[in-house]
């Protein structure tokens, strides 16, 4: 991983910085057509039916700040199941975005799947394309198609572009 760059559990005390982040996320519910109040209500909902729809659908999955030089400035939920390893949610701050800390992230993920000979499986949304390019970089392949989003997966022992 780059310098300064870890990973650690998250914590109930994180919940500020996570409900920012999913903010920043999903810059998509900015343009919600309403007064500021209907907006802020729409976003609170949104991160709630996420946050609870995540652990209702992953309940073993494992959350993790990503932080540079004790910073937090990201986060990846990530589910290591009987068939595969998900990725949930993987977010960067703004400031953070470009510099190639999720692609190092995405190639740690990697390794332990390959480690167990697991496959890693993540979906896309359409109105997202730059992660879309990481993953295909990364040696992912579109399995499923759908209206919304790709269902894409990595296979170990598949060779990684560089």
């Amino acid at each position: 991983m780059p310098a300064g760059i870890s990973l650690r559990p998250a914590i109930f005390g994180d919940q500020p910085f996570l409900e920012t982040l999913y903010r920043s996320a999903r810059p998509d519910l900015q343009f919600i057509d309403g007064p500021p109040e209907l907006v802020e209500t729409v976003i609170a909902q949104q991160y709630a039916v996420h946050a609870q729809g995540t652990g209702e659908e992953y309940p073993n999955a494992m959350h993790f700040i990503i932080e540079k030089t004790q910073t937090a400035i990201g986060a990846l939920v990530v589910d290591f199941g009987h068939n595969e390893v998900r990725v949930i949610y993987v977010a960067f701050i703004l400031a953070a975005r470009g510099f190639g800390y999720g692609k190092a992230i995405l190639r740690g993920v990697q390794q332990a799947a390959s480690t167990a000979q697991c496959p890693v499986a993540v979906v896309v949304w359409h109105n997202n394309p730059g992660a879309k390019r990481i993953y295909l970089e990364l040696g992912f392949q579109v399995e499923e198609t759908q209206l919304m989003a790709d269902r894409m997966v990595w296979y170990p022992g598949k060779p990684q572009l560089p």
